[in-house]
C-alpha cells in the first residue's frame, strides 16, 4: 500500500480500512521516554488517521493537536474518540497547507506514526516540525523498516540509509524496537551544518556542465539525495554542440521526470573553480516554468528528489560543491562558508519567478496590519506596498515568521569579521515610517543608499509603474545579492549599483532636476553634499543621522542650499562603511573599565581624570522623575545638541558599576572639565508590584574639583527638558527646529540656535525654551578655548 494521491487515502478510510493498531509496546515506550511535563504538555500527531495514537497521547496527559489531510479519516476519528476531550482534530496537509492552525507556542512532543515513508519532501517537513519543538521536546517517528518488510510493501518502510538521514543533525537520537517497528526518539536542536563536498577525483582534463535551479509554487528549491548521501541539483555534462540551457532542460527530464521548455531556461551565471586540481566550468541555469510529476527515473544514482525551504539550506548536511555554489549564485547567503569560486553573472534578462506558500501571504498581511495599527503607515500606497511586496524573498536565510515579524526585528543579512551587522532588512515599521516621510507621488524617481532589495521594492511599489529607484551600496556582495533577488522577485523598476553612497548616484542615472526623494538606510555621521545636490527642489531626504552618538531618522526638505527638518523618528541602523564613516574618538579610563566617547568634536583632555574617579563622588538629584515605559530619548538628544563639550561615559566592565553606577555595556550623557567629570543617570526611587507603581529619578553624579559646577549644568539641562520638551504622552515630546547648511556657511548667515558642526554641513538646532539663560560653562584653567554658555 503506497498511496500517493489524497483521493486514494480518502477512499481508504471511507471504506473502513485501518492501519496497524497501536501496540502496548508503543504505548509503554511513549510513557517511558516521552512523558507529559508536569502540569500537562502539548503534543502534535501528524498523519493521525483515525486517531488511535492521538487518544493514547491524551491519556498520557497531553493536550493533542491531531492532523490529517483526509476528511474521511478525521470523520472517523471524531466519531470513534468522541469521549476524548483533550484532542483537537485538524484538517491539514503538513506538506502543503498553511500551518496557521498549529499551536503558535510549539509542542513538547510531535509524533509521526506509520506515515513518514509517505512524505514527499521529507527533509523540509522534518526540519519544519523540528522548529516547532519546545525546549527539551521530542519528535518520535514510528516506522516499519525496509529490511524486515516484504519487498512488495517496502514503499511503506524506511531503509537504513533513510533512517540515518532522518537522524542526522539531532542533538540526541534513541532507536528502540516496538514489536518490529523502529521507534525513533529525536531531540533537538535539529541542525546539521551544511558542508559543500566534492566527488571522487576525475581523470578528465577539464569539467564542463550545467545545473538546473527550479522552484515549486511555494518557492522551494529542488534537490536530489544521491546514492552517496549528498544533495545535488539536477544537471550534468553537455553533449556535443548542445548549449547549456538545453543541457539543463535535458538533465532535468532525465533525472526527475520534469519537463521544461528551453525558452524558460536562463543561463544566469558561469562559475569557475576546480575539482581536485581539474578546472571546472559550471553554467547555472534558472528554469522559471516546468510541468510534470516528480519521479526518480535514475534510481541507481539518486534515492529521492525533494523540495527544500531556502531558509533550511544552512542545515541540510552534505551538498555537492557545484550545487551549493549554484544555489548561492541565485540566493546569495543562504548557504554559509562556501569554498572560493569565480563568478561571471550574465546580463540575461529574465522574468521574476513567482512562488510562495500560503503561510507567507498570511504572515505578510499580519505584519502589515501590525504596522498599520501602530500608526506607521497612514497612507494607502504604503499600506498596499507592505501587503504586496514579498519581504521573505529578500531574506531567504530566515524562516517566514522571522521575515515577517511586525515588531522591532531586523533581519541581519551580513556581518563583519567581529560579528557586527553591516547589512540588514530593517524593521518593517521603520521602513514604513521612512517611506511615509518621503511623501512620494506616482512616477517618483528615488535614490536609495544601502541596498538589500526589499526597501527598494517598497519604494518602487509606492512610486508606481512609471516610477524608478536607483539603489547603491559599497559592498559588491550586497549588490550581487540585491540584483539576484530583484531578478527573482522584483518589479524591474530598481537599478542596483556598486558605489560609495556619499558620492550619490552615477550622473547618468540622476534625473533632470534631481531625485524626487532620497533615503539613506544606514547610520550617517554626516550629510554628504551629493545627497542635497542631487535632490530636487522641494524633494525630501530621509536619513538616520547621528548627533552626539544618538540616531534619529530625520526627514529633510530641500529649499535651495538648506535642508529643513520636517520629522524625527527614534531608530538605529547598521553603521556606514564608506568614505564618510567616522570612528568616534574614545578615551579609555581605569584600564578600559570605562571610556569617554566624543562622537562630535575632538576628544577633551582627560589628564588627572582617573585620579578624580578614585576620589569622592558628588551627587545631585534633579527632582525630575519618570515612571515605567517613559521615553527619554528626547533628553539624550537635547543634551547632546545643547550642552557644549557633550560626550558619553560608557562602562565596559562590571567593575565600572561600583565606581559610577553605570551598568556594563551601558553609557550615560556626560561633560568633562579640568580633571573633572559629571554624568547623568536615573536611579529607582519607588518600587511596586506592577510597572505602574515604579518610579525613577534623574540624578547627576560627578568627580573632581569642578564636579559640582559641571553637575549644576546637567541638572539645569534636565530641568529645562522637563519644562519645555517633555510631554506626558511619549509620542508628543517636542522636537527641535533643525536646519542644515553647507559647511563653510559663516556664523552670521546662520539662524539663532545651537550649532553642531560636521565635516560637510552645519546643523542648527532651535529647541523650545532655549531663550532661558542656563548656568554658564566651567572654565578649564590653562585652556586656549572656553566653551560657549548653554
Amino acid at each position: 500500500m503506497t498511496y500517493t494521491a489524497r483521493d486514494e487515502w480518502e477512499k481508504h478510510f471511507s471504506d473502513g480500512k485501518n492501519f496497524r493498531q497501536v501496540g502496548e509496546r508503543e504505548r509503554d515506550l511513549l510513557a517511558e521516554h516521552t512523558p507529559a511535563p508536569n502540569g500537562g504538555g502539548r503534543a502534535l500527531d501528524v498523519g493521525c488517521g483515525t486517531g488511535e495514537l492521538a487518544a493514547s497521547l491524551a491519556s498520557l496527559g497531553y493536550t493533542v493537536d491531531a492532523c490529517d489531510f483526509a476528511d474521511s479519516a478525521l470523520a472517523r476519528a471524531r466519531e470513534e474518540h468522541a469521549s476524548v476531550e483533550s484532542v483537537r482534530w485538524l484538517h491539514l496537509d503538513i506538506e502543503r497547507d498553511d500551518p496557521a492552525p498549529l499551536h503558535e507556542e510549539g509542542y513538547d512532543l510531535i509524533t509521526l506514526r506509520l506515515m513518514y515513508p509517505f512524505v514527499r519532501d521529507r527533509g523540509r517537513v522534518l526540519h519544519g516540525l523540528g522548529e516547532r519543538l519546545r525546549h527539551g521536546g521530542a519528535l518520535v517517528v514510528i516506522t516499519p523498516v525496509a529490511e524486515t518488510t516484504p519487498e512488495e510493501r517496502r514503499g511503506i518502510a524506511l531503509g537504513e540509509d533513510e533512517i540515518a538521514v532522518l537522524a542526522a543533525g539531532w542533538g540526541t537520537v534513541e532507536r528502540l524496537d516496538a514489536d518490529g517497528l523502529a521507534f525513533l526518539v529525536l531531540r533537538g536542536p535539529c541542525h546539521a551544518d551544511t558542508r559543500a563536498i566534492e566527488k571522487r577525483p576525475t581523470t578528465a582534463h577539464a569539467l564542463t556542465g550545467a545545473l538546473a535551479v527550479i522552484t515549486d509554487d511555494a518557492g522551494q528549491v529542488l534537490l536530489g539525495r544521491s546514492r552517496r548521501g549528498v544533495l545535488e541539483l539536477p544537471g550534468g555534462k553537455t553533449c556535443g554542440p548542445e548549449d547549456f540551457a538545453a543541457a539543463a532542460v535535458r538533465e532535468l527530464a532525465e533525472e526527475t521526470g520534469l519537463v521544461a521548455d528551453p525558452a524558460y531556461a536562463y543561463v544566469v551565471n558561469m562559475l569557475v573553480d576546480d575539482s581536485h586540481g581539474i578546472p571546472r566550468l559550471t553554467a547555472v541555469v534558472r528554469i522559471t516554468a516546468w510541468t510534470g510529476t516528480l519521479t526518480n527515473p535514475e534510481a541507481d544514482k539518486f534515492d529521492r528528489w525533494e523540495f527544500f525551504d531556502l531558509h533550511a539550506l544552512a542545515c541540510v548536511g552534505d551538498i555537492f560543491v557545484p550545487a551549493a555554489l549554484a544555489i548561492d549564485s541565485v540566493w546569495p547567503g543562504v548557504i554559509p562558508d562556501l569554498p572560493p569560486v569565480i563568478s561571471y553573472p550574465l546580463a540575461t534578462e529574465r522574468p521574476p519567478v513567482p512562488g510562495e506558500p500560503a503561510e507567507a501571504v498570511r504572515l505578510r498581511q499580519a505584519m502589515a496590519q501590525t504596522v498599520i495599527d501602530g500608526g506607521w503607515a497612514p497612507s494607502e500606497p504604503v499600506r498596499d506596498a507592505l501587503r504586496t511586496v514579498p519581504r521573505h524573498r529578500f531574506a531567504p536565510e530566515v524562516n517566514l515568521a522571522d521575515a515577517y515579524d511586525g515588531g522591532d526585528r531586523a533581519v541581519i543579512t551580513r556581518s563583519d569579521e567581529t560579528g557586527a551587522a553591516i547589512s540588514s532588512v530593517s524593521a518593517a515599521w521603520l521602513q514604513a515610517d521612512m517611506l511615509e516621510s518621503l511623501r512620494l507621488g506616482p512616477g517618483a524617481i528615488v535614490f536609495e543608499a544601502g541596498s538589500g532589495g526589499y526597501n527598494a521594492e517598497l519604494l518602487a511599489h509606492v512610486a508606481g509603474p512609471d516610477g524608478r529607484v536607483v539603489s547603491v551600496d559599497i559592498d559588491p556582495w550586497v549588490v550581487r545579492r540585491t540584483r539576484a533577488f530583484l531578478a527573482e522577485a522584483g518589479s524591474g523598476r530598481v537599478t542596483a549599483v556598486e558605489s560609495d553612497a556619499p558620492l550619490g548616484a552615477p550622473a547618468h542615472l540622476v534625473p533632470r532636476g534631481g531625485f524626487d526623494g532620497s533615503v539613506i538606510t544606514y547610520n550617517c555621521w554626516d550629510i554628504a553634499p551629493a545627497w542635497r545636490e542631487q535632490l530636487a527642489e522641494g524633494g525630501r531626504l530621509v536619513l538616520p543621522l547621528e548627533m552626539g552618538g544618538y540616531t534619529r531618522a530625520i526627514a529633510f526638505e530641500r529649499r535651495g542650499e538648506v535642508l529643513h527638518a520636517r520629522r524625527f523618528t527614534y531608530c538605529g541602523f547598521v553603521r556606514d562603511q564608506g568614505q564618510q564613516a567616522r570612528p568616534a574618538p574614545i578615551v579609555p579610563l581605569l584600564g578600559g573599565a570605562l571610556a569617554l566617547r566624543f562622537d562630535d568634536g575632538p576628544a577633551a583632555c582627560t589628564e588627572g581624570l582617573e585620579e578624580a574617579l578614585r576620589g569622592r563622588r558628588h551627587e545631585v538629584a534633579t527632582g525630575v522623575t519618570m515612571g515605567a515605559n517613559s521615553y527619554f530619548g528626547s533628553l539624550q538628544l537635547y543634551a547632546a545638541t545643547a550642552v557644549p563639550g557633550f560626550c558619553r561615559l560608557a562602562a565596559h566592565q562590571e567593575s565600572a558599576e561600583a565606581v559610577t553606577g553605570i551598568a556594563r555595556d551601558r553609557d550615560a550623557p556626560a561633560i568633562v572639565g579640568e580633571a573633572s567629570l559629571a554624568y547623568l543617570i536615573h536611579v529607582q526611587t519607588k518600587d511596586g508590584d506592577s510597572p505602574q507603581g515604579k518610579e525613577w529619578e534623574w540624578v547627576v553624579r560627578a568627580f573632581g574639583e569642578q564636579g559640582p559646577e559641571l553637575a549644576e549644568r546637567l541638572v539645569a539641562t534636565v530641568r529645562a527638558w522637563d519644562r519645555h520638551i517633555r510631554a506626558d504622552d511619549n509620542d508628543e515630546h517636542a522636537d527641535p527646529v533643525l536646519t542644515v547648511f553647507p559647511a563653510g556657511t559663516p556664523d552670521d548667515a546662520l539662524p539663532a540656535g545651537d550649532v553642531l558642526d560636521k565635516l560637510h554641513c552645519r546643523l542648527v538646532f532651535r529647541w523650545p525654551g532655549r531663550d532661558v539663560v542656563l548656568p554658564g560653562p566651567v572654565e578649564r584653567h590653562g585652556a586656549d578655548v572656553v566653551a560657549e554658555g548653554v
